[in-house]
């Protein structure tokens, strides 16, 4: 089964919606934010998008976590997010956290091992399989290292990030 957590009315094609309201097009009523989700069993899910949510969850740690335990082995997991140094991350008073490529890497096991991070209450292991920076104009137009540049040093460069990553069980 592939789940779109939080879809709103915005469920994606192939997907089962997942989100607290009722809806048009959603499958599942579930509050992502009480846990363990009871209608998910382990190791059932073979993909999961999370579309602007992970900015919105209080315990990115416990919701990975959570969506780790549902995934089967392999599993893909898209997350988009607006960019830690985008307007977009920072003008919604909902917004719990900002996103940025390093927060990814908490939750890959060899790299907290490697960092002494064992600590962190992060059960979940994910390998990050790719990241992409969706550019604002006139960056969108501009050459790799332009944009490249623009990301680590300007703000509003870049509006979101798209992250792709695989459960490792």
């Amino acid at each position: 089964m592939k789940l779109d957590l939080a879809c709103g009315q915005n469920k994606r094609e192939g997907f089962k919606g997942v989100d607290i309201a009722s809806g048009p097009g959603v499958d599942f009523v579930v509050d992502l934010e009480k846990f363990p989700w009871k209608e998910f069993e382990d190791g059932s899910i073979e993909e999961i998008h999370i579309s602007h949510y992970a900015e919105h969850t209080p315990d990115l740690m416990q919701f990975m976590n959570e969506v780790w335990r549902i995934c089967e082995d392999n599993a893909k997991i898209t997350i988009i997010s607006p960019y830690y140094t985008s307007i977009r991350a920072w003008q919604d008073p909902t917004h719990k956290r900002t996103i940025s490529e390093a927060t990814w890497l908490y939750f890959n096991k060899a790299w907290r091992e490697a960092n002494k991070l064992a600590h962190y209450p992060i059960t979940c292991n994910f390998d990050i399989i790719q990241m992409v920076a969706f550019f604002n104009p006139p960056w969108d137009k501009k050459s790799e290292e332009a944009r490249q540049f623009a990301q680590q040093h300007y703000w509003n460069a870049v509006s979101d990030i798209l992250i792709e990553l695989k459960a490792v069980k």
